[in-house]
């Protein structure tokens, strides 16, 4: 039987504490990690990083260095491989760019960055460790205010020896062609940076400069994606249509299938909410558990789906006694600050000297939350889903990503802790360096007032939306 979980002590900050000879040790290793993941020790990784326009980072960062620019890197953040890709940016590329345009650096060539505090408690303390000696800031994403984490990240925008990067869309969505929703984090980062340099009358202008990050399969694997399908199938209870010879088999046939696991499990999730929970969801009529291969309307489906995900989130809030506002985004990390509420215990000095009914009753509670957030982890996996994203651009990318967010949600139904995603071959990651935002010409309008500031950083975010999405290809 798997332990429940237990009341755990108080989420301490992290402080950053970066070290340069750990930055070198993973710059030495990266060939080895681009190639295998943990827990996936498969020849089906990154085979390749390219960057392009890498010289719009070199002379910005040699403007950093020279004291003229304070620069924050918004980078996509669609899979957890990216901080790799952007790894090898500044450990090959940059130096590399830089010396044929005969831009002087000095080294270290690297960047603080911004993480969910979460990240540690799933994947072991040692990561905490080793984000901190990267100089990695960790933040708590359901917070309305992260004062440490906010202290931290404005004393090294303003005075830091390295630039600030930052995922300004909040969490992974697991889509290469899909940039959700920004967080305005990024933008008002960037103005606070502004008002702490003008306090300090000091005049460095501040720019963002968002990098596009996507993969492409340069061989696609038609069957290890058959067979992917095929473990799906037969997880959820579905005949197994196996292709004979997967690489000959048309796309309208893979999507067919990807169109019966969406609508069998999208059926069986709607069927669960409303026996277990009393969740209203009306089904639609061309979803019928009967006639799963019959054509869905991508609008009824998105519809649907979106539904489905209010009422997971409602179930959640109304536990931890959460209002059901904002964007999906917004609910998850709520939820989920909750949940850490009621298992890392602030107000329990020690959980040791707790009487053991006290201690009973905190256990109790910890596993409650638990249960209760795995409502928000169902949605938050499916943020960025719509009914048509598969049909509109039927290429194996698309397939592979839209398929394996399915995988998630299975094994997490299953009780899977921490899902291990299967390889579907080798991939090739795309980093492209955007044109610079400098912020500082719109120091004007955010100084005016309140109102005004808010306006800017609405602006700002909605501009730094159109840049990442206009580095997809």
């Amino acid at each position: 039987m798997v332990n429940p979980p237990r009341v755990q002590p108080r989420l301490d900050f992290i402080p950053p504490r970066f070290t340069p000879w750990v930055l070198r040790a993973t710059q030495l290793t990266l060939p080895l990690l681009l190639r295998v993941r943990l827990r996936s020790w498969l020849p089906a990784g990154i085979r390749q990083v390219k960057c392009q326009q890498v010289k719009n980072l070199a002379d910005y960062y040699a403007q950093f260095q020279q004291g003229k620019v304070r620069l924050i890197l918004a980078f996509r953040h669609s899979e957890v491989d990216d901080p790799l890709s952007m790894a090898v940016l500044f450990a090959r590329d940059l130096p590399r760019v830089a010396q044929q345009q005969g831009i002087t650096l000095k080294p270290p060539l690297h960047s603080h960055f911004m993480y969910d505090r979460g990240m540690p408690l799933w994947a072991g303390r040692w990561l905490g460790w080793f984000f901190s000696r990267l100089g990695g800031i960790p933040v708590h994403r359901g917070r309305r205010l992260d004062l440490k984490a906010i202290k931290a990240v404005r004393e090294r925008l303003v005075s830091g020896k390295l630039p600030l990067s930052i995922a300004p869309e909040g969490a992974t969505n697991g889509h290469g062609e899909v940039v959700s929703p920004l967080e305005p984090g990024a933008a008002q980062l960037a103005f606070w940076c502004l008002e702490d340099l003008k306090k300090a009358g000091r005049s460095d202008r501040v720019v963002l400069l968002p990098i596009g990050l996507q993969y492409q399969y340069p061989d696609p694997n038609w069957a290890a994606l058959n067979r992917l399908m095929s473990q799906l199938e037969t997880d959820v209870g579905l005949p197994v249509k196996d292709f004979a010879d997967p690489q000959q088999a048309p796309a309208e046939a893979y999507y067919e299938r990807l169109n019966c696991l969406s609508q069998h499990l999208l059926v069986r999730m709607e069927q669960f909410y409303q026996r277990f929970f009393q969740r209203s969801l009306a089904q639609s009529k061309t979803s019928a558990p009967s006639d799963l291969s019959a054509p869905t309307d991508g609008h009824d489906l998105a519809q649907r789906l979106e539904r489905l995900l209010h009422e997971a989130l409602t179930v959640g809030e109304q536990f931890f006694g959460l209002p059901s506002t904002g964007s999906p985004i917004t609910r998850c990390r709520r939820l989920e600050e909750a949940g850490w509420a009621y298992t890392y215990r602030e107000d329990i000095d020690s959980i040791a000297a707790l009487p053991p009914v006290e201690r009973g009753l905190a256990n109790w509670v910890a596993e409650a939350a638990s249960l209760h957030t795995r409502h928000m982890r169902l949605v938050e996996s499916f943020v960025a889903v719509t009914g048509h994203y598969v049909k509109d651009k039927p290429s194996f990318e698309r397939f592979a990503e839209t398929t394996l967010i399915l995988f998630d949600l299975v094994e997490r139904l299953k009780g899977t802790k921490v899902p291990s995603r299967p390889r579907l071959g080798w991939r090739d990651a795309t980093l492209t360096v955007g044109e610079p935002i400098d912020v500082s010409e719109r120091w004007p309008i955010y100084s005016e007032g309140h109102r005004a500031a808010k306006q800017a950083v609405e602006t700002l975010t909605q501009d730094l939306q159109g840049a990442l999405e206009g580095l997809i290809f």
